[in-house]
């Protein structure tokens, strides 16, 4: 807490009081800020752990049909079989606004190939099952089917990220005006009026003299 250096006169005074006030209620709306953003921040990171339990299970179960089919079929024909797709992944990302935070809201569409028109959405492989494994098909299947759980991680990640430097930028500043804004605003708005109750005690002293050298000249 320091007093801030200013000159001890009324319309300085009147000045620095308009500060504190708005600085008192600009720390309540941060704190309740910082509040909210808390609150979601954590229902977001709850969310976050869930989503990832979730689909770590299913790219787990993916990557082990994977292997077993691997086991089974050659290098090349398994690289032939997952080398091209009949569907394009087109994802969106926009930004909606939480608390005055930025975060992103992705969306996703699968859409025919332009060389597979007629490509039909119930198939997504686009490879023939005579000589191929099972396994890859379960594979292939598990990971289109957690798509939209593994983009909803992704913006539920980056959304925790983002709400996590808010609240520290907020935290920074709900605690400067809390232990060094208005405090330095509150000593120095003390000084003043005591420094100006002074000066006003010491102009009333000399009045008082005045009058009282005058009432003496008067007597005379």
């Amino acid at each position: 807490m320091a007093r801030l250096n200013v000159s001890p006169t009324r319309m300085v005074l009147q000045n620095l009081t308009a500060r504190l006030k708005t600085s008192t209620r600009g720390h309540k709306l941060l704190k309740d800020k910082q509040d909210e953003l808390m609150r979601r921040f954590i229902e977001a990171v709850r969310h976050n752990l869930e989503l990832r339990r979730e689909v770590e299970a299913a790219l787990a179960e993916s990557f082990k049909d994977f292997m077993l089919a691997a086991a089974v079929m050659s290098p090349e024909r398994l690289e032939e079989a997952v080398s091209f797709s009949k569907f394009q992944m087109l994802a969106e990302v926009t930004e909606v606004n939480m608390m005055s935070v930025p975060v992103p809201k992705i969306r996703y569409e699968r859409r025919p190939h332009p060389d597979f028109p007629e490509a039909e959405s119930q198939q997504v492989e686009s490879y023939g099952y005579a000589q191929t494994s099972a396994d890859l098909d379960e594979a292939i299947e598990r990971l289109n089917d957690i798509m939209d759980k593994l983009l909803e991680l992704a913006e539920v990640e980056k959304t925790c990220q983002l709400l996590a430097e808010d609240i520290e930028s907020t935290r920074r500043r709900v605690n400067a005006l809390e232990y060094r804004t208005i405090p330095d605003l509150e000593e120095t708005i003390k000084y003043i009026r005591m420094k100006l109750d002074e000066d006003e005690r010491a102009t009333l002293t000399r009045l008082m003299k005045v009058k009282e050298l005058i009432n003496e000249e008067g007597a005379i």
